[in-house]
């Protein structure tokens, strides 16, 4: 079984790769409103999830030698991630 650090890092992978491949050009295009919009979303799924299978728990997340409940610790990597793939997906189409 996986670590529960590498399934969070995962599914906002996935959800980001999801999202900015196929979800984003479709709903938002060129519109950084309607990328906000649907950007948000995504880490709301992302949360939910997550909270879903974490919340109430207790279980302690590590990140860069810290402790994070479940909730700091997918916002938190989910950011880190999606960074670069915003800046790419914003210089692929500008707007």
């Amino acid at each position: 079984m996986l670590p529960a650090e590498l399934l969070v890092v995962l599914l906002n992978l996935s959800i980001l790769l999801v999202c900015y491949l196929h979800v984003f050009p479709r709903v938002a295009g060129k519109s950084l409103g309607k990328l906000a919009i649907a950007s948000g979303s995504a880490i709301i799924l992302s949360l939910i999830i997550v909270g879903s299978k974490y919340m109430g728990l207790g279980y302690p997340f590590l990140l860069l030698g810290g402790s994070l409940n479940w909730f700091w610790y997918t916002l938190i990597t989910y950011a880190l991630m999606e960074i670069p793939i915003a800046i790419w997906y914003l210089k692929r189409n500008p707007s």
